[in-house]
């Protein structure tokens, strides 16, 4: 490892711990400069205000104090690029001693059950925990892409078959505008809103979530380059935010505050449409290695 990215693995495991550290107890700055942004279009005493204001309180003393911003530290979940001649296994070994510390260090909660006994992990260690999935590069950056998603956000997510006749859904654009509203109004505040939309269009059912979810690595001011994509993103979230819902479902102006979409393509007999939903702690980080020096975004 140290002939290929410049660092040993103890040092890869020690700055994967500190990105997790990040992720959980800072949320990045574009993130909280939307929230802020949203939270001025709320009436001042309303609810939704009160909420937002209760949020930054939040965002505030988990950053102060290096402590997780929520209590379900969620599923931690690695996209990971590596360039040729990195071993998986000592990729995944360093990430898996780094979540085992990162929890012993309250920097995670022992979320990781059992399925079928109910055994509590103590150390986030288990099959298919932590998330980790590989791209191999051509270069010779490696780069570490992490999300903390909790289980709130996680359960409200959605998938649907195109078309769905019984919501007027067809195979285009109009039908994935009318799917992905129904996940924003079905989920109503229990995804703990203001929220952000990942949205994975064609592929088979995996590929769509997992496109969905890739989505979350995005930036909140980009700009899609796919002007037919860029005007679904912004057209959902005009209209996500006039359902009303608000932040908590207490009502408001404030529903969403990203939504984010990628597509692939499909075999003819099936279309999905896969809605990642991810709560107002967006935690996202990601950090970069490149000639043994570690940088954090």
């Amino acid at each position: 490892m140290d002939d290929i990215i410049g660092i040993s693995k103890d040092r890869l495991k020690e700055a994967i711990i500190e990105l997790i550290r990040r992720a959980s107890a800072v949320l990045p700055e574009d993130v909280v400069e939307r929230l802020k942004t949203m939270r001025d279009l709320e009436k001042p005493e309303s609810r939704a205000r009160r909420t937002l204001d209760s949020i930054f309180t939040n965002i505030e003393m988990a950053e102060n104090a290096s402590r997780p911003i929520c209590q379900d530290t969620g599923t931690v979940t690695f996209d990971i690029e590596y360039p040729f001649g990195m071993r998986q296994s000592d990729i995944e070994q360093a990430a898996r001693e780094a979540v085992r510390a990162a929890t012993s260090k309250n920097y995670l909660r022992p979320n990781v059950v059992d399925s079928l006994s109910g055994e509590i992990k103590g150390d986030n260690i288990g099959a298919g925990h932590p998330a980790i999935y590989y791209e191999q590069s051509d270069g010779d950056i490696f780069k570490v892409m992490l999300v903390l998603k909790g289980g709130g956000c996680e359960n409200v997510g959605a998938q649907y078959s195109l078309p769905r006749p019984d919501m007027g859904a067809g195979r285009d654009l109009n039908g994935i505008k009318k799917v992905c509203l129904d996940a924003v109004e079905t989920a109503l505040g229990r995804g703990c809103a203001p929220g952000v939309l990942g949205i994975g269009i064609g592929g088979d059912r995996s590929q769509s979530y997992k496109l969905s979810k890739h989505q979350l690595h995005r930036k909140i001011n980009d700009v899609n380059p796919d002007p037919r994509l860029a005007e679904l993103e912004e057209w959902l979230f005009e209209k996500g935010n006039k359902l009303g819902i608000g932040p908590m479902g207490f009502g408001g102006e404030t529903t969403l505050f990203a939504v984010k979409a990628g597509v692939m393509d499909r075999i003819p007999a099936s279309y999905f449409v896969a809605v990642t939903y991810m709560c107002w702690a967006y935690r996202r980080r990601s950090m970069t290695i490149t000639n043994g020096e570690v940088s954090y975004d």
